[in-house]
Formats: C-alpha cells, sequence, structure tokens
C-alpha cells in the first residue's frame, strides 16, 4: 500500500475514529472520576552495623547489611512489624490488607530501605509509613543473633519521616486521559485497517487494473438524476458527467485492437451502468463524426429501444432468425451519423442466436460500413451471452461500479471472457464518487469551473423529444451493401414476445 492509501483510509474511516477515540477518553475520564483519591507517603530507614572503628571492620559491616537489607525489606510487610503499627494507629484492619497498602523497596547497591503507604487520608497515610519504620527498626534488631557485649550487630535509624501528601498520588487523571485517548485512537485506526482490509468491493482503478490486467478507459462520475436522465450526453452536453463519456471516446480511439472496431459492453452483475455507458458513448462517438452502428444484444432484457425512445417491436432477433432485412429495422437517431438496431422479441434462445453465424455475418458487415460498432450485451456472470460477443467481436469494455463490484464478481467476469478466448479492450469505472476519500473523476470541478451552465428540465426534454426517431428510410443508412444485407434464415427459432 502507498501513502495515499493510508490517507484514504483515515479519510474514510475518520468517523469511527474519532468516536472511538472519544470513547476511550470518557472511559479514562468515567474511571479517573469514579476513583477515590488515593495519597502517598514516604519515609526511609539508614541499615549500619554496630561494629569497630576499623576501616577493615567498616567495610565488612557494609558488606553485611547489603547482603541483609532484601531480607529486611521482605520483614517489613510481615505481621510481625504490622501488627504493633496496627495496634498503636487503632487502624482496624488485618496485617494482609495493610499490606496491600505498603511498599518497601531497596534502592541498588545502598542499605537505605523506603517505605510508602498509600491510603485516602494524607495524615494517615504518614503516620503509617511512620510507625513501619519505627516498628522494623525494634523488630530487626531483635532478629539478629547478639553480639559478644550482649549487643545487636544491626542498627536501623529513620533518617527520613513521612509527610502527608498535598495532592493525591491516584488517580493521575492527565495520564489516565492520554491513555484512554491513545487506547481509543489505536483502536479506531486498528479498526479502519480491518475494514479496508476486509472490504473486497473495488472501488479504484487500480483495484480493477490489478485483477483484470487491462488498461482503465475512463471513470463516469455518479450522478443522483442519472435515472432522470440517462441520455446525458444528447440532454445535457455541457455537464461534467456528459465530459466523462467524451473522454471515454477519446481513449477508445487509441485502443490498437488489430484494425476492428467492434465493441461489446458488458458487466460483470446486472445494474452497473452498462446500457446507459453504450449508448452515451455512442452518442459522443457520432458527435465526432464517426458512423457508428449500436445494437442492443440483450436478448433478455433489452433497454436499449426504452432509453432511446424508438420502436423496439422488430431488431435483431427478426434480422437472425432471416424475418427482416437489417435496413428495415435499424433505425437512424438524433440527427447523428448513428444507427440503432433494437433487440426485437425476446427469443427463447438467445445465447444459440447470439453465436449463431448469422449473427458472425451481421458483426462483419456492420464493421465494414460503419466505423465503430457496439453492442449492448448482458452481464456476464449470470449468462454467457456477453462473451460469446466478445469472442465474435475486436474487444469487450468491461463496466464496473465502484464500490459496488466485488473483487470475486470482477475476477469471475474477467476469467469469463478469458475462457471463451475473447479479448478485454479495457474497463470503465461507473458511478464513481465525486467527492470523499473514494473520489477518483477529478474531472468533476474543471467542469463547472469552464462554463457549466444547468439545462432546464424543459430544454432537457425537448431536445430528448427531437433526438427521437420512429423510422428512417432506408436510404438513409450508410451504403446499400448494408441495406441489402438479408440473412440466410438458418435458425428457425420463433422469438417470443413475453415483455
Amino acid at each position: 500500500m502507498e501513502l495515499s492509501d493510508y490517507i484514504r483510509i483515515l479519510r474514510k474511516n475518520w468517523v469511527i475514529i474519532v468516536v472511538l477515540t472519544m470513547l476511550g477518553l470518557g472511559a479514562a475520564a468515567g474511571y479517573s472520576l469514579t476513583r477515590t483519591p488515593t495519597y502517598e507517603a514516604s519515609s526511609t530507614v539508614f541499615v549500619s552495623t554496630q561494629t569497630g572503628g576499623s576501616a577493615a571492620e567498616l567495610q565488612q559491616g557494609s558488606s553485611f547489611t547489603q547482603q541483609r537489607i532484601n531480607t529486611y525489606v521482605g520483614v517489613a510487610t510481615k505481621p510481625i512489624v504490622l501488627n504493633t503499627v496496627i495496634a498503636d494507629l487503632d487502624l482496624g484492619i488485618t496485617a494482609s490488607r495493610l499490606a496491600d497498602q505498603v511498599g518497601v523497596s531497596a534502592p541498588l547497591n545502598s542499605t537505605l530501605i523506603d517505605i510508602r503507604v498509600e491510603d485516602t487520608d494524607p495524615v494517615r497515610a504518614a503516620d503509617i509509613s511512620n510507625a513501619i519504620a519505627a516498628s522494623l527498626a525494634s523488630v530487626v534488631p531483635s532478629l539478629e543473633p547478639e553480639s559478644a557485649d550482649g549487643m545487636s550487630p544491626v542498627l536501623l535509624t529513620r533518617v527520613e519521616d513521612a509527610q502527608p501528601a498535598l495532592s493525591p498520588a491516584s488517580p493521575n487523571i492527565p495520564l489516565n486521559l492520554a491513555l484512554g485517548a491513545l487506547v481509543g485512537l489505536a483502536s479506531g485506526i486498528g479498526l479502519a485497517v480491518l475494514r479496508t482490509v476486509l472490504d473486497n468491493r473495488v472501488r479504484t482503478p487500480r483495484d480493477a487494473e490489478q485483477i483484470t490486467e487491462a488498461p482503465s478507459l475512463g471513470a463516469i462520475a455518479y450522478d443522483a438524476k442519472a435515472k432522470d436522465r440517462p441520455l446525458i450526453v444528447h440532454a445535457d452536453p455541457l455537464s461534467p458527467r456528459a465530459e466523462s463519456f467524451r473522454a471515454l471516446r477519446t481513449n477508445l480511439q487509441f485502443l490498437d485492437m488489430g484494425g476492428r472496431s467492434s465493441f461489446v459492453v458488458t458487466s460483470s452483475i446486472p445494474s452497473e451502468g452498462k446500457s446507459t455507458t453504450t449508448i452515451n458513448l455512442a452518442i459522443a462517438l457520432a458527435d465526432a463524426g464517426k458512423k457508428v452502428a449500436l445494437i442492443d444484444t440483450d436478448l433478455r432484457r433489452p433497454k436499449v429501444a426504452e432509453y432511446l425512445g424508438i420502436e423496439g417491436g422488430a431488431g435483431l432477433t427478426d434480422v437472425l432468425i432471416g424475418r427482416v432485412r437489417v435496413g428495415d429495422v435499424m433505425l437512424p437517431w438524433g440527427g447523428r451519423s448513428l444507427f440503432v438496431l433494437p433487440a426485437g422479441k425476446i427469443p427463447p434462445n438467445p445465447s444459440e442466436l447470439l453465436g449463431s453465424k448469422q449473427m458472425a455475418t451481421l458483426l462483419g458487415a456492420l464493421e465494414r460500413d460503419f466505423d465503430v460498432v457496439l453492442c449492448d450485451a448482458p452481464p456476464l456472470l449470470p449468462v454467457t451471452d456477453a462473451a460469446i460477443l466478445g469472442r465474435a467481436t475486436s474487444g469487450a469494455i468491461l463496466i464496473v461500479a465502484a464500490g459496488r463490484t466485488t473483487r470475486h464478481q470482477l475476477q469471475g467476469a474477467s476469467d469469463a471472457l478469458t475462457t471463451v478466448g475473447a479479448k478485454l479492450a479495457g474497463f470503465v469505472m461507473s458511478m464513481v464518487p465525486t467527492r470523499g476519500p473514494d473520489s477518483y473523476y477529478n474531472g468533476y470541478g474543471y467542469g463547472y469551473g469552464y462554463g457549466y451552465t444547468e439545462y432546464s428540465q424543459d430544454t432537457a426534454k425537448g431536445k430528448a423529444k427531437r433526438g427521437r426517431s420512429r423510422r428512417a428510410p432506408i436510404a438513409s443508412l450508410p451504403t446499400t451493401d448494408l441495406r441489402d444485407l438479408n440473412l440466410d434464415p438458418g435458425n428457425t427459432a420463433e422469438p417470443r414476445d413475453d415483455r
């Protein structure tokens, strides 16, 4: 992952990170405020030996106390020391409970013993610490064997008395708040990374490139009003979304398809925008002066005739079974060099018709007479129609809905084309967010800044109405060869009208 990926993760999950950080901070604050403040007091005892004044004796005594110092530390929390303290101060607790409040330690290479006591009362904490120091100073000499003169060889002297603390030692509110915020922040970042790792949806062109190993041909911005104006290139040609189709048109012209120019436009699953992408791309190509043939090869759920507002009762299926000539059902549209062949009636055997010799002959004839042939096909995963057409055409253009198509679905669609030997010309990201961490459509702001004006709904409807055509004279087709094309009816399957 690159730095930009980590930044995108943080931007995308910033709400979760902030919420968990605040929860950690709140939990730490709640814990700190509900704890009873405790105060700490500390006293120090010096351990020495009662020996002669020679240097050798002093050295020997120092070594003896350092060896015994850890033993005295352990004795400080035993009942033999604490029971006296409990009785003197009338604490009313057991020695084991008092030992939980006491911490005794000895600094390294020294003969000092530090006695720390925690209590909810600062004065009582100081009194207990001093009392333990005094009790230890009297108990330890009695435990050591007496010397020849009847004296204990060990002497404990209290060198620092405990004083009542002015502020509580616990809870440490600033430290607890810092730790709570840190734990919450780490949890938020961890959850954000986990969500990203477990997210198997294709969100960026780089994700699609890694799966398909095909180039990105363009990105179509998400438009909340896409259902109201599907033909955006015709209805609102100055919009940023229309500009994205013109960019797709430009990129398509740079593809090297071996001299051929027929493409099947498909997707992995339904509702990824393949039909609207195909139609808008066809309009954009026609606006650039290209002679375009748009064929609705979705013989299961045809949409082209509905979107373009043309008669779709007769079309491709009728041509393939030899019922009509292609010139009789192929209609010009929008006053452009765009000709549309609707799907016609829905047949019982779509895959067989699309894989027939008649379909291959039709595609060959259209490639000769048009600059570009676009076939709107069904999704790849539910049915095999698009894979069959992908082999018959020069290549397939795969529509990938950003944030909707999963990696597994895209891999399955790519494999479906590879299995039949079809070439994947490239992919187009659709429904790309224009804002937020997953935004990719950089041309969005450019369109507005360069004089974009919103067309009124009436204007758009008027343009769409003028673009519709019910039937065109046969002479308006590009060549007489196409008009006279009448395929041999080798497939006798009767279409049915079950729409």
